[in-house]
């Protein structure tokens, strides 16, 4: 790599990154969020800076990356954003009121429209600054991925919602417990866990598997490549925003949050990818010439 190509992936990562503030400040002011973004980009804190930053870096690495372009990619990228940024945070939100969570009921609709429309604004961007603007990619290679019969499809979402169950309740008791200790008592007080806590973890390791499948398949080079993507992608946008400070929660608690999801959601995300590459049967092997 070049001095001039580094210094042009520099530019670009600082620009991207300040687009993102600065459309954060503007999504959060017309969906009439208040707090540290809506205030506009002067009053940021240097841990808001940095988030914005990795999840940059971490974005355009999987458009850089991908062998899909153009509108494919940016509807993807905005599925993708928007589903580990809201979706996958605000749904306990949603579902969880008077329950496990200290949102604002009326918080939750302003937040759902927050996120949408930073990622209708922030992932055609990303597109357009990596000049992904053509058409698909020009590689011969066969793309065999996610090409599996119906059957093992079935078996393989039902072991990974296991397998999220699984994590959720491992780094719970020994991660975030652990770490935020006697304040969990007093932030979670009068809040109760719902019975049906389970198989809603259930649904949301197939809701993060959802949005990793398309990574998987439009990823470029080896499986591992994939892997290191769904893997940062899932840690990265969610823990950034644990980053900074924020009046609904305290810091200890926050830490916590940051230790226990960013490394939960790394492994599970590498757990996903390492599934759903492998093949378990020889048919679907050769029942695929091309595909993109």
């Amino acid at each position: 790599m070049t001095t001039k190509t580094s210094l042009e992936l520099l530019l670009k990562t600082a620009l991207l990154a300040f687009h993102l503030l600065m459309f954060n400040s503007l999504a959060s002011r017309l969906a009439g969020v208040s707090g540290a973004h809506a205030g506009g980009i002067a009053g940021l804190s240097l841990t808001t800076v940095i988030g914005a930053v990795s999840s940059t870096i971490v974005l355009s690495y999987v458009v850089i990356r991908s062998r899909w372009s153009g509108w494919r990619l940016a509807v993807v990228m905005f599925i993708v954003f928007f589903g580990i940024i809201t979706l996958l945070p605000q749904i306990e939100s949603a579902v969880y009121p008077k329950h496990l969570v200290n949102v604002p009921a009326e918080m939750v609709p302003k937040l759902f429209a927050q996120g949408a429309i930073l990622a209708a604004m922030f992932a055609p961007m990303l597109v357009l600054f990596w000049r992904k603007k053509k058409g698909p990619d020009t590689s011969h290679e066969p793309n065999r991925r996610l090409i599996m019969p119906v059957k093992e499809w079935g078996w393989k979402l039902l072991l990974v919602a296991v397998i999220y169950i699984g994590f959720y309740a491992v780094f719970s008791a020994f991660v975030f417990l652990p770490l935020a200790g006697e304040a969990i008592r007093e932030y979670h007080a009068g809040l109760e866990t719902p019975w049906w806590v389970i198989p809603f973890q259930a649904l949301k390791g197939l809701l993060w598997t959802a949005l990793a499948l398309p990574v998987i398949r439009m990823m470029k080079g080896a499986w591992w490549e994939a892997g290191l993507a769904v893997s940062l992608l899932f840690s990265v946008l969610m823990g950034s925003p644990l980053l900074t400070p924020t009046e609904v929660m305290p810091d200890n608690i926050r830490l916590a949050h940051l230790v226990d999801v960013t490394s939960v959601n790394f492994l599970f995300g590498w757990t996903v990818v390492w599934l759903f590459h492998r093949r378990h049967t020889r048919s679907c092997g050769t029942s695929l010439k091309t595909a993109v």
